[in-house]
């Protein structure tokens, strides 16, 4: 079977998921995409050049499995003479509408935030299946379109949720995490992390509002002045206008920072996961948490806040060690872990990583698209 993945976006971690599905499926997968830049008009307009693109080429898929940065109602719409009939689905990385907005943002203010929204809702009303990567994710997604919808002034078309439910099913994300290996010192969990002179805090996520560095940095000035050592390693993708919190740190924590800034190089990110020892994570969305999958597989120990897609990716068992309920408790977790770090060193997730490795997912998928297009 041949799959065309479209992908508007196609960058960062939603091109390495589309990387990784298509060197681990059974199937051909045929990527679509553009340059990941100025998502708005990605979503916009990026419908019409991949549609373009696609009747330029000499392909006919089987099955079309697109993101949702595709505004999927254009392209099927100017891809007819050859789409007709195939099967179609969206692949929820993330969502509009419930999607927290930059401040910095002027659409929300202005209401010129809501199209995007309405893009997300009638691609998945165009397809015959709707995909999220998480069951938080997708619960949070159709619990927020009745209000959403009761914005327009009329024909808002709420019976069409209960449509979109009764079609919408969870595939999670996939890693490959033999990149992740060549990184890696070798030997049993912790031994990376002996040379380190103080517990080493990771941040690895991207350096965006979105990940809430503020309350990252906050927690740090608290255990600082607590008289609690430790080093920081900020990793993570940064772009032209980073929060304030980050271009301060290098002035406010001095020494403790060992790395500061993006690392292009694959083996020297997972160098970095191997070495640390602790993330906390403050992100006021996380729909999955890749980054944080990548650096439990490395043996990181990560604190997390009980909302958010997080409870559903680690068993209830570690409730009492790794979530947290708030900040006071987000601060008492991270100080008793610094004062029993060697014990920490010890702990390893990697079972839990290992169930989103492609090599499982990847025949999940494989068996999802195919069972769709039978039944066509």
């Amino acid at each position: 079977m041949e799959i065309l993945l479209v992908e508007p976006y196609n960058t960062g971690s939603h091109a390495e998921w589309a990387q990784g599905y298509a060197r681990h499926s059974g199937h051909i997968v045929r990527t679509l995409g553009l340059s990941g830049a100025h998502w708005k008009w990605r979503m916009h307009g990026g419908a019409v050049t991949l549609a373009r693109k696609f009747l330029e080429s000499h392909h006919t898929p089987d099955f079309i499995l697109a993101t949702d940065m595709l505004d999927v109602t254009t392209f099927l719409s100017l891809t007819r003479s050859r789409t007709a009939g195939v099967p179609a689905a969206v692949y929820f990385h993330e969502n509009q509408i419930t999607y927290p907005w930059s401040p910095r943002d002027r659409d929300p203010s202005e209401e010129r935030d809501k199209h995007y929204g309405f893009i997300n809702f009638v691609s998945a009303l165009a397809c015959d299946r709707v995909f999220f990567n998480s069951q938080y994710h997708m619960e949070e997604f159709l619990s927020a379109l009745p209000a959403f919808l009761a914005q327009f002034p009329d024909h808002q078309e709420a019976g069409e949720i209960e449509r979109l439910r009764k079609k919408s099913a969870v595939l999670p994300l996939g890693f490959d995490f033999s990149k992740l290996e060549q990184g890696i010192w070798g030997g049993p969990p912790g031994e990376s992390k002996a040379e380190n002179r103080r517990p080493l805090i990771l941040w690895n996520h991207r350096w965006e509002y979105d990940k809430n560095p503020d309350e990252f940095f906050k927690a740090l000035r608290v255990l600082r002045s607590r008289g609690h050592d430790f080093d920081i390693a900020l990793l993570g993708e940064s772009f032209e206008a980073i929060p304030e919190s980050f271009a301060n740190a290098e002035d406010e924590f001095g020494d403790r920072i060992v790395q500061f800034g993006y690392v292009d190089d694959r083996s020297e990110y997972a160098r970095w996961l191997w070495k640390a020892d602790l993330l906390p994570v403050t992100s006021n969305q996380e729909f999955f948490g890749s980054s944080v999958i990548e650096a439990a597989y490395c043996g990181c120990f990560p604190l997390l806040p009980e909302r958010l897609a997080f409870p559903e990716l680690f068993p209830a068992e570690l409730r009492f060690s790794c979530f947290y309920r708030d900040f006071d408790d987000l601060v008492r977790r991270l100080v008793a872990a610094i004062e029993q770090i060697e014990r920490m060193r010890k702990i390893s997730f990697r079972n839990i990583a290992e169930r989103y490795d492609w090599r499982r997912v990847a025949p999940m998928y494989d068996g999802c698209f195919s069972g769709i297009v039978g039944e066509k």
